[in-house]
């Protein structure tokens, strides 16, 4: 899949009108059927399965349907189950670009990706309310890079009380093995399923914290899909299933060095010390000379998510890095501007770049998790920021890890947001 670009200066796009808000619509039986009728293929090749179990359901839809996300093949596991129900999808704007009336008609909500944007609740709420309608939406707003839970929102549980509407959850198996983030978008021999169940009624809702509900939903989205793989003895055979693993796992346990991992084939293989590890069919990993220092694949990434921490706390972390610049204002295209600079420190990120017409800064508070992506849109790995007015889509010219950037991000948030809560102005105050 690719998007429409157009090539224009920094200030001709700044310069372009905004769009108007347009609110939600009720996708109707032929778009919906439509839908469904092009998502056939792909699951028929995953001899894709699925079961339903809605004994929690008190009430009836409109539902608030939650789904994690795990690859592409996502939406059209979502159009066999949900058929012929009608919803809405809350998803990103560059899915609008180029096709806006159509992704309109089949009930897309288009939102800015780690944006706090609360028009969103507005109109994830008029369809619930108003139109009478369901409302599909990925928490996690992005991909699995490791195959589990990427970073939730805090806020979940509150969102839950304002829509009043019971709660779906669709967990699928085997989307993550057939289509890997990292692989390159090569598709595996995998078995698909998936299943839906009501997690939280209106009566729940009602009863529970803000907090409950948050955990509710964690534990719903608590999965291992690597572990799942290997418990299952589900063997992925395919000559190519390493290909990438690079930007999952960029730092080499072996020597400490960051991006000279590269995957190709079965193995990932350190260029600095020369230490491999095979990736065997049923996904683990095993040193070809030596010790194995993890050989589960999120144990290596919560690793490297533990040495990114130390570094922040050391205030070693630093991140800067040439870019290619995209800027996204409206529906019509992304923009390519020109070239620049993203560095990303404790400071958060400051963009700079078109001649000296671009300077952009974004708060490490901004956002609880990074828009980071593998081969976007096939144009390549990419960090995206910005905010209401614009979003700067930024590609790396360089060997560099989109990977480290978003877990940097997320655990920045969590160091200024603890900071935040226990201020030195707050540790000083005295008793009353």
């Amino acid at each position: 899949m690719k998007i429409k670009t157009k090539e224009l200066t920094f200030e001709e796009v700044m310069s372009l009108p905004k769009p108007e808000h347009k609110k939600p619509k009720r996708p109707n039986w032929l778009f919906r059927t439509l839908v469904r009728a092009l998502s056939q293929g792909d699951l028929m090749a995953t001899h894709f399965k699925y079961t339903k179990d809605l004994s929690g359901d008190e009430d009836g839809g409109p539902y608030l349907i939650l789904m994690n996300h795990s690859s592409f093949i996502d939406l059209k596991i979502a159009s066999a189950m949900l058929y012929p129900m009608p919803y809405c999808i809350v998803s990103t704007t560059d899915a609008m670009v180029g096709k806006a009336w159509l992704m309109r008609q089949i009930g897309c909500i288009p939102t800015q990706k780690f944006v706090s944007d609360l028009s969103l609740i507005k109109d994830i709420k008029y369809a619930l309310k108003d139109k009478k309608t369901s409302v599909l939406m990925f928490p996690e707003a992005g991909y699995t890079f490791d195959g589990r839970t990427t970073t939730l929102p805090s806020n979940l549980g509150g969102l839950l009380k304002i829509l009043d509407v019971p709660v779906l959850f669709i967990e699928t198996k085997g989307a993550f093995a057939y289509d890997p983030l990292y692989n390159m978008l090569q598709h595996r021999k995998v078995r698909v399923s998936a299943h839906m169940s009501c997690i939280l009624n209106r009566r729940q809702i009602k009863e529970m914290s803000s907090d409950e509900l948050n955990a509710a939903i964690q534990k719903a989205f608590s999965f291992d899909q690597f572990a799942w793989q290997f418990d299952k003895k589900i063997e992925i055979k395919e000559s190519f299933r390493a290909d990438g693993l690079e930007r999952v796992l960029y730092k080499c346990p072996s020597c400490g060095s960051e991006t000279h991992m590269k995957g190709k084939g079965i193995h990932i293989t350190c260029t600095a010390c020369g230490k491999s590890y095979e990736l065997t069919p049923l996904g683990k990993l095993k040193a070809t000379e030596g010790d194995t220092e993890f050989d589960h694949i999120p144990d290596w990434y919560s690793w490297q998510r533990e040495c990114v921490r130390q570094e922040l706390e050391d205030g070693t972390y630093r991140m800067a890095v040439d870019v290619r610049i995209g800027c996204m204002v409206n529906e019509k295209a992304l923009y390519m501007v020109g070239d620049g600079r993203l560095t990303h420190d404790e400071n958060g990120f400051h963009l700079t770049g078109c001649d000296n017409a671009l300077h952009y800064e974004q708060s490490p508070i901004s956002s609880h998790s990074l828009n980071a992506d593998y081969f976007w849109y096939e144009i390549g790995d990419v960090i995206g920021i910005g905010n209401r007015d614009c979003l700067y889509y930024c590609f790396p010219q360089t060997e560099g890890s989109v990977t480290k950037t978003r877990l940097a991000t997320e655990e920045l948030f969590k160091i200024k947001m603890s900071q935040k809560r226990v201020s030195p102005e707050r540790k000083a105050a005295p008793d009353t």
